[in-house]
Order: structure tokens, then sequence, then C-alpha cells
């Protein structure tokens, strides 16, 4: 399954994700300079960050909102960085938090399960209910495919509804546990189902119960570095150091410029970068 080649890239590489949320502002310009076009300038962008990082880099994450937003230009760099992804053998994350249902749903599962823009995972959104998550679980189901659904995400609006009160517990369980319920459907080899959940990293109060309540669910934790999730609060939703994914982007891609040779060594930058990270989430010194 699917999930177990997660498991198994974060025992081997670490678990870091690092998120190729690229906007044009972020790229050197000694590669803005030889492209021709935006396709181009963020593809090269993607790939230098790729090679520099695949063997210490669990999974990549693809916002593709930043990939829409510079209209088919960005698009087609959007699919030719998850298939470089799948060239190189990398596991991928398309960050699309779909929330929709019935037929509207069954089309963006077969946007991103299948073509152009196929990734491994995909974020989903449930608010709109549990039948925005079924049209994807013939894909999950499958083994070939799988998803992390928003439970507590690392904004600070998630309090305006997650953490409305439902039952003298906030909502965000009443919701994990039904799709948890869902998720016992497509348990891994690793003890993990492939339907996981997105847990910000960013709140350290509810981890400990977070991760013991669903001890099946493998994690995406976003909120790590520019967000202010800190090291010791990401090591409570990890199962010795397993069991789920900490995402950084700004963190990691745009490292370089905060020095002067940044452009002329830039992945080598973004490498240091993330084996910073895990040294940090690893405690070590």
């Amino acid at each position: 399954m699917i999930i177990d080649k997660l498991y198994n890239s974060v025992r081997e590489k670490g678990f870091v994700c690092v998120g190729l949320d690229t906007s044009m502002d972020y790229i050197p310009r000694n590669i803005l300079d030889k492209s021709s076009n935006k396709t181009e300038a963020v593809f090269e962008f993607n790939r230098q960050i790729i090679d520099a990082t695949y063997d210490i880099t669990g999974v990549y994450k693809i916002q593709i909102a930043y990939y829409e937003a510079m209209g088919i230009e960005g698009l087609e760099a959007y699919k030719k960085t998850v298939n470089y992804l799948r060239k190189k053998d990398c596991l991928s994350i398309g960050d699309v938090k779909r929330g929709d249902i019935a037929n509207t749903a069954k089309e963006y599962a077969k946007a991103h399960f299948e073509g152009d823009f196929e990734v491994d995972f995909i974020t989903l959104n449930p608010y709109m209910g549990y039948d925005s998550i079924t049209p994807y679980m013939d894909y999950i189901k499958s083994g070939e495919k799988g998803a992390f659904v928003l439970l507590r995400t690392s904004n600070p609006g998630a309090k305006d509804i997650e953490y409305l009160d439902y039952n003298n517990e906030p909502l965000y369980y009443e919701i994990g546990d039904n799709i948890y319920k869902i998720a016992q459907e497509v348990i891994g080899e690793c003890g993990y189902s492939s339907l996981g959940f997105v847990v910000g990293g960013t709140y350290s109060e509810e981890a400990s119960e977070i991760r013991e309540r669903y001890q099946k669910s493998f994690f995406l934790i976003p909120g790590y570095g520019a967000q202010g999730g800190k090291a010791e609060d990401i090591r409570l939703y990890l199962n010795d150091f397993n069991g789920g994914v900490v995402n950084s982007s700004r963190g990691i891609i745009t490292a370089y410029k905060k020095f002067d040779d940044g452009e002329q060594k830039f992945q080598e930058y973004t490498r240091n970068a993330v084996l910073k990270m895990r040294k940090d989430i690893y405690g070590e010194k």
C-alpha cells in the first residue's frame, strides 16, 4: 500500500516533507535569467531542490495554488514537477484541499490521482460532510493512493470552527473520530492508514492526546518554522520519528536568501536547511 511506501521512505530518508510552494519571487535570479518562461523557471527551481534533497526527504508536498496563480504555465510546471518526482522515485502530496461532493469530487479524484496532475497523496477538507471523502475511497482502497484530511490545522483561524464545542469536546474530535472509522478500511502492513490527517504543529496543548487517540493515523504536520511550530512540539506527534511527516516550505526553499552567496550555492543551502531541520527535530545539538 502507498502508506507502507511512505512509512518506509520516512524510515530510510527521514520525516522531512519539503514544500514546493514555489512563487516567482522565490526563484534565484540566475535561474530566472536562463529561463524563457515561467514553466521553465519554476520547474528548474523545483528540480534543483529535488536533486539536492531527495535522499534526505521523505516526501514532497506541492501546493497547487501557487501554480494555478500562474495560469497555464504554472500548471505545466506542476505537471513537470510531479512527473520528475515520480522519475526520481520520490513520493508526492498534492496539497489541493478539495472538499466537494458527488460527481464533482469524483472528477477531482480523477484529476489528481490520474493523468497530468497525478500524485501519491492529496489533501481533503471534510467540512461539507463525510460524503466529501467517499468519492476518493476507491482509489485509496486500491492501495495505490492516499489522502490527508484536515483535522486540526495550524492557522489562527482554526479556532473559529475546529475548536467549537461539540459534546464537551472540540468539533475536530467529532470529525476525526468519524474519519478514523473510515480509515480502518485501509490499514497498511506498517500499522498506519492510507487515510491520514493534517495536524498543525503550532499548538502543543493537545498533541499527545491527538497522537494517542488516532494511533493508526499517519500525520501530515505543517506549521514548523515560518509558522512558529517548535521542534519539541512536533516530536509529540511522531512515533519514534515516524508515523508522520513534517512540512517546511519557505524555511527550506528560500533558505539561500540569508546568504550573500546564496544564488551561487542555492542547492547547498537548500540541502543544509533540510539537515538543520532534521537535527532540530531529532533534538541533536
